[in-house]
This record gives structure tokens, sequence and C-alpha cells, in this order.
């Protein structure tokens, strides 16, 4: 079966309503202790989830079904990148906020460039829970 590239699957699991300028996250900024586990990767090693995060999103994206590997290896160029980044001057967030972005037009969310900078400088592990939970929700859809 060819799948064409974005396609995928349920891009809204929860069914939350649509309006013009789209829908809201389907897991809020501050459930993300709902998932401790990538909570706790994003707080203490924000880089590697970034890295899965962006992995999976663009492995959806491009190929229109989940990644086998659930984010690839752990050392990757995008981890290494980011955890220089954010070890040498802190800037990592620059980083996710186009990330941020790249989900937000893929899954027709709200909102727009300032608050995807805001959401992470302000709260990094937050904002990649969101964001990973997002993507967890359409790969989910895949499964039945």
């Amino acid at each position: 079966m060819m799948v064409a590239p974005g396609g995928g699957g349920n891009r809204n699991a929860k069914n939350l309503p649509v309006e013009a300028d789209g829908r809201e996250w389907s897991s809020g900024l501050f459930d993300c202790c709902d998932d401790m586990g990538t909570c706790l990767i994003s707080w203490f090693l924000p880089c590697i989830m970034y890295s899965k995060i962006k992995h999976r999103y663009e492995h959806l994206n491009n190929k229109g079904f989940p990644d086998p590997e659930q984010g690839g290896s752990i050392c990757t160029s995008d981890c290494m990148l980011h955890g220089c980044i954010t070890g040498c001057c802190g800037m990592g967030w620059i980083l996710q906020m186009s990330t941020r972005g790249s989900i937000r037009g893929r899954y027709n969310i709200k909102g727009g460039g300032c608050g995807d900078c805001c959401t992470a400088f302000c709260c990094t592990p937050c904002e990649l829970t969101q964001e990973a939970r997002e993507l967890e929700l359409e790969e989910q859809s895949f499964r039945g």
C-alpha cells in the first residue's frame, strides 16, 4: 500500500472541536505528570526527548506511518546539537520552537510563533511532553 507523504492516522484522536483557527492540544501544557516517564526524560534529558519527538514527527510526516523504532536511537545528531546548544548557551528551546510549530501545523492546533517561543523557553519539559503525547495519539490510531 502506498501512502502519500504526510499521510497518517487520526490527527484528532480525541475528536476535539475544530474551529476556523484550529483546535486545542489533546492534552494541556501542565498535564505533563499524566505521562511520568516522558515527563522525567523531558526534565532531565531534554535533548533526548527533543530528538525522539523530531524523529517521530518526521517519520509520520514523510512516510505516513509511525516510526517502528519509536524515535530512533538515543545518540543522534539532533540530540547532540540540542545538548551542545543547551549546554553552551541555554538556547535549545530555539530548536524546540521550530518543531512545535511543525507539530501544530500537522494537527491543525491553534497558536502561533510567539506562543511557541514562549512555551519552549518558559516550560521546556511540559512543552516536550505535550508534543510527545500528541504524536502518540496519532501513532496509537494505527494500532487499532
